[in-house]
């Protein structure tokens, strides 16, 4: 075992550690191994400590004592995220802050359609809570199971709920935040409307622990929809796909709560990898949607709404064929399918991914265009395309020629996001829809965003951040 707390004198260390107690304050290796990498493997840190709080104040002396001794501190919840926001530096310098303790549901205000709960809640955990109280809160991601509610907040997370309910930012009322002096920022209020001065909450939502440290917030609930429909349709293009979308916008409203864009080859990477899954559609289409319709009147007028679209859609030759989920089981598969994409394209080799949006409208021309920048850098490189068409984000991935060289595929990371989002620029979109900023992005935010917004950034940052030790090294 390799002892790195050298790195940081063992009196500070010490002094950390006494804040939350020797249990919660994690010295061996073995142990901080799980919070120094991040799921896609692209980021291995160092740290002689991983400090877990389990009260406000435990945290905001860590940063009362982190700004004393000008220790950078880098917030961790879920681990979930996929741009390294959430791993340390190699230097060995960084403490983790694991949130995972607070993770209390403090209220669930159902007259007020509100729920306060902790960063460390695990966002699964939320969804189970405001089901049981006969409410829905909305955001929906595939690593739900583990993601917590901080992290969801400092990364603006989005997933398949947004066209209807909005992102995590949209979700949030208000939040509590403890800055880097180890001041405690209380704006856990319920109101929906409120006028008095600067948002400060949004600029907490979304920095990526880089301003103040997220410790709880006020969310939005919903009443709970008492009709789904859930419907899988093939289709010949994304032009088709986009008619598809306008004629659900005109028949369903409000009520269409999702629609979800599936290219063919990650259609077919999932049938063919994927445990438990089955083939939703008879025939092979190029292009697929997956659609959900939700009523808060009844099921019956759930199922009228997608049935009137899909007629409709098939009526005016936009749907090649379609099938409504018969079941609330079969349903649930039909998501179960969209939610496994990403990891059945894991053993088909090395892939390069990108997590973009552009004006809804201008989809099927991103396509295009992305298509022909790829072969430019790869010929015979694969595209995996799929992502929530209805707010207008893709994630955009590229798989290695199926007999390429993994090492040599990947040496093509920086020409293969420089020729897509190159495209997505020139559609007036951005190269983070949903997933952050990170150490992954951080460079090309600098080098192509405009210098004005990277100067007011950092005018923000010096002046929330002035000793810099907040998630150094991240968004900015």
């Amino acid at each position: 075992m390799t002892d790195i707390s050298r790195d940081l004198a063992p009196a500070l260390v010490d002094r950390f550690a006494a804040i939350v107690g020797n249990k919660y304050a994690l010295r061996d290796q073995q142990d901080i191994a799980p919070y120094l990498t991040e799921r896609r493997g692209l980021w291995h840190g160092r740290t002689p400590l991983v400090l877990r709080p389990g009260s406000v104040d435990e945290v905001s002396r860590i940063m009362r004592l982190a700004t004393e001794t000008g220790t950078p501190i880098v917030p961790q919840s879920g681990n979930t995220g996929l741009v390294g926001a959430q791993v340390p530096d190699t230097s060995g310098r960084e403490i983790v802050l694991s949130l995972s303790r607070l993770n209390r549901i403090r209220e669930i205000d159902v007259l007020s359609n509100t729920v306060t709960v902790e960063a460390g809640v695990i966002l699964q955990t939320l969804q189970e809570a405001a089901d049981a109280a006969d409410r829905l809160f909305p955001l929906s991601l595939a690593a739900q199971g583990s993601c917590q509610i901080g992290g969801n907040l400092s990364s603006n997370a989005g997933g398949t709920g947004v066209l209807a309910y909005g992102n995590a930012r949209e979700l949030c009322l208000g939040v509590e935040v403890v800055l880097p002096t180890g001041e405690v920022f209380d704006d856990l209020r319920k109101l929906k409307k409120d006028n008095t001065g600067y948002d400060l909450k949004n600029l907490f939502v979304g920095a990526e622990g880089t301003l103040g440290i997220i410790t709880a917030a006020v969310l939005k609930l919903f009443p709970k929809p008492k009709g789904r429909e859930v419907a899988f349709a093939g289709l010949s293009s994304p032009e088709a796909a986009l008619s598809l979308f306008s004629l659900a916008m005109d028949r369903a409203g409000a009520a269409l709560t999702a629609f979800e864009l599936i290219g063919r080859r990650p259609y077919d990477f999932t049938l063919l990898h994927a445990q438990g899954v089955t083939r939703p559609l008879a025939e092979d289409w190029p292009w697929y949607v997956l659609m959900q319709v939700s009523s808060g009147r009844s099921a019956e007028d759930a199922n009228g709404l997608i049935e009137d679209v899909l007629s409709a859609g098939l009526e005016q030759g936009i749907v090649g064929d379609a099938v409504i989920a018969a079941s609330l089981s079969q349903g649930d598969a039909f998501w179960n399918f969209r939610e496994v994409l990403p990891e059945a394209q894991k053993p088909e080799g090395a892939s390069i991914k990108h997590d973009i949006s552009v004006p809804v409208a201008s989809i099927p021309q991103f396509i295009e265009k992305a298509a022909d920048a790829v072969a430019s850098v790869s010929p015979g490189a694969r595209v995996v395309c799929f992502g929530h068409m209805g707010d207008g984000n893709l994630h955009y991935n590229i798989s290695r020629p199926v007999d390429g060289d993994d090492e040599a595929f990947l040496g093509l990371y920086h020409a293969m996001n420089k020729a897509v989002h190159d495209v997505v620029r020139s559609l007036q979109g951005s190269i983070s829809a949903e997933h952050g900023i990170g150490q992954l992005k951080r460079d090309e935010l600098i080098a192509t965003a405009p210098p004005m917004a990277i100067d007011l950034m950092r005018r923000v940052k010096a002046a929330f951040d002035p000793a810099g030790i907040m998630n150094p090294g991240k968004v900015i």
